[in-house]
């Protein structure tokens, strides 16, 4: 009667948002000021003043199709020359409107992204830890996704691990830096390897290798460069998000870079759009495409994130942790005192710490700890953490 798959992920929710739920009733019973949720991605950070000033003043425009009208497929085409301009400002790029395609947020880009790239007995390769939804988004549009274990180390790629994986079915590498859990950042270094053994391996195998390099939290980075894919490697398609930038995560609003170098631009280019067109992404929002173009280019404020980034951190270690300081994003992603992540996570509970098992994210033994939220719930944890540390110490 109905497609089983989708039945499963429609009523099967994921672990977060069931730890995101599951905190809510508990707040009911003991008081919001009494959870400490570090479940959920959700930005706190205020969206910035300048936001609020581009919406009204393109609301005040009387042409009300030219707010809130259909725009072309590929988006608002003054819109994406914008922010073409403003990439190239950045990054040294040559990017023109027509190398973008605006999308409804990262998840719409990746999707979009995977679906113009599939074909039958595609693998798609990601790195842990990484964002569990690629499992769902890649076997949607028939391909299989391939999970290289984590070097957890520095969370750094794993190339011996990654050799092992990549072969002839291999369409593309999926990269989230920096990285939601582990809040690493790829170096430059990194991004180097990657590019030259994909150069290899496609002129092995006959056939281009893509990157899919997935970065909504590219503004969050603290004291460190993330390097701006496409001048290291032709064959990659950026999938951008202004929801964790400008603290946006409702409004779905982003794009898709794909670069002139990359092969067979006309075809890339082209698949992306029907892919935008069977996913039935018309176009992304009119009036929110508007709204970024005004705000191109303006500063991200991560000083919440970073004050927020010490405090737990050097909480942590204080109580015993052991885990990697966050370069960017705005997770932390410890080891658990037992090798079973679920069962840390359950003990946590006790102490109304919600925190999420790294298994989720393909790294049994750690977990997650989201720490965009208020500063003084984080304060307040610390003691809670000790505590729960101090039963395995």
């Amino acid at each position: 009667m109905v497609n089983a798959k989708m039945y499963e992920l429609g009523t099967k929710k994921s672990t977060i948002r069931t730890i995101f739920e599951f905190g809510r009733k508990r707040a009911a019973e003991v008081g919001e000021e009494n959870i400490f949720d570090f479940s959920l991605g959700n930005p706190n950070v205020p969206t910035p003043q300048f936001i609020k000033d581009a919406i009204i003043e393109i609301l005040d425009n009387p042409n009300t199709s030219a707010v809130h009208g259909y725009t072309v497929a590929p988006g608002n085409p003054q819109v994406r020359e914008i922010l073409a301009e403003s990439i190239n400002q950045r990054f040294g790029t040559k990017f023109s409107g027509k190398n973008l395609f605006i999308t409804a947020g990262a998840a719409a880009a990746i999707t979009i992204s995977f679906k113009a790239l599939c074909e039958t007995g595609d693998e798609f390769i990601t790195f842990a830890p990484y964002f569990p939804e690629y499992k769902c988004f890649v076997e949607s549009v028939g391909g299989k996704l391939i999970v290289v274990p984590a070097q957890v180390e520095d969370f750094q790629i794993n190339f011996d691990e990654f050799l092992k994986r990549i072969n002839s079915n291999t369409k593309a590498i999926i990269i989230n830096s920096p990285n939601n859990p582990s809040g690493a950042v790829y170096s430059e270094e990194t991004i180097k390897k990657l590019a030259e053994i994909l150069r290899q391996k496609s002129k092995e195998f006959g056939k281009p290798i893509f990157i899919i390099s997935d970065e909504p939290y590219r503004e969050i980075a603290y004291d460190v460069n993330v390097p701006y894919v496409p001048n290291f490697y032709e064959n990659t398609l950026v999938c951008y998000s202004y929801s964790k930038s400008f603290s946006l995560p409702g409004e779905r609003i982003g794009y898709i870079v794909v670069p002139d170098e990359i092969s067979d631009f006309e075809k890339i280019f082209g698949s992306i759009a029907g892919a935008a067109r069977v996913l039935t992404h018309v176009n992304a929002p009119s009036l929110w495409q508007l709204v970024i173009a005004k705000c191109a280019g303006k500063p991200s404020d991560i000083s919440i994130y970073r004050k927020n980034a010490e405090i737990l951190y050097n909480g942590l270690i204080d109580a015993g942790f052991t885990c990697n300081k966050p370069q960017g994003a705005f997770y932390l992603f410890p080891k658990c005192f037992e090798d079973d992540d679920y069962s840390f996570c359950e003990r946590a509970k006790k102490y109304d710490l919600l925190l999420v098992p790294g298994n989720d994210f393909g790294c049994p033994g750690y977990f997650r700890a989201a720490y965009c939220i208020k500063t003084e719930t984080i304060e307040k944890s610390l003691p809670l953490f000790k505590k729960l540390a101090a039963e395995y110490i």
